[in-house]
């Protein structure tokens, strides 16, 4: 593997080797007072993030940290960005100074794709526009499994705004490479055109959908992304696609509640079914320190060691 760009690249055998990875890393730390392996030092991690970011920016730090790489954090507000420089010369700055792998984040859909070409350096995309986000689907596969074993067969129905959603269309890309059936749910003003050529169903009806969905995933309403009115109001779009607690008593026993983050409580999903014992939030997050880390692992390391 070369890059992660893109969910879609990944075959059932390369996403499976990665979600071992993780679990094999998770299993490696659990229990240690310093959490530190050597396995990437004397490495160069560099995240280049042009959008706002919590969760992915301090994950992709953490796991590279922990496996001793120097990360090294650049920002488009506090650097030369910020001065009119273009994607193209921050790439070639970066590479000229010996990076080895770029975790970039960027508004613009394929921005990751034209960085790959300019550097020698590994590229991995923290998420490009509405495009994609790879390392979310594959930490929530890793959620997935855990809860439920096998994705195989398994129907996972994702609801909200799919029309602006990155973490969407990588999860239906993985998911559907792993087995699972997708059914996305959403009003029909955030549906993307085309997305009848999907590997999915769909349907406008959460209720309809929860008794026999395995997981469901909530997404994150974009509203910096929206220009003009995709809904009536807040309190409309959580009557219509909110997981609320009655909501969530249709759900099957076993089945799984899963959000990217960062949560509107109240409109995408309720307070209660967001810290019931149900929900892999917080899971989630954990994981994708350890998807993470063997995303690099497998970038950076894996082929030395099989030398």
């Amino acid at each position: 593997m070369r890059h992660l760009l893109s969910a879609a690249d990944l075959d059932a055998g390369t996403a499976n080797a990665l979600l071992d990875t993780a679990e094999r890393l998770k299993e490696a730390l659990l229990g240690r007072e310093v959490r530190k392996l050597p396995t990437l030092r004397g490495r160069t991690v560099v995240t280049m993030f042009y959008e706002s970011s919590t969760r992915t920016r301090a994950s992709f730090e953490i796991a590279g940290k922990w496996m001793s790489a120097d990360v090294v954090n650049v920002s488009a507000s506090g650097s030369a960005v910020s001065k009119g420089e273009s994607l193209r010369d921050t790439a070639l700055t970066l590479a000229a100074m010996g990076t080895d792998c770029v975790i970039l984040r960027h508004p613009a859909s394929g921005a990751a794709h034209r960085m790959s070409e300019w550097v020698g350096a590994h590229v991995v995309n923290a998420g490009d526009g509405m495009h994609e986000h790879p390392t979310q689907a594959l930490l929530d596969a890793a959620t997935l499994r855990e809860r439920l074993g096998s994705l195989e067969g398994r129907r996972v129905t994702i609801v909200g705004d799919v029309l602006h959603s990155r973490v969407a269309r990588s999860n239906v890309a993985l998911l559907h490479t792993l087995g699972a059936r997708v059914h996305l749910v959403a009003p029909p003003t955030l549906l993307p055109t085309g997305v009848t050529a999907w590997p999915v169903t769909i349907g406008h009806d959460l209720d309809a959908a929860l008794p026999g969905s395995d997981a469901v995933m909530t997404l994150r309403v974009q509203e910096e992304r929206m220009h003009g009115g995709f809904f009536p109001s807040a309190r409309e779009y959580a009557i219509g696609y909110g997981l609320s607690e009655p909501r969530a008593a249709r759900l099957p026993e076993h089945a799984v509640v899963l959000h990217p983050g960062p949560m509107l409580r109240g409109m995408e999903i309720s307070a209660a079914v967001a810290d019931s014992s149900r929900a892999a939030i917080t899971s989630q997050v954990s994981n994708g320190v350890h998807v993470r880390m063997a995303v690099l692992y497998h970038l950076l390391a894996s082929q030395e060691e099989e030398s």
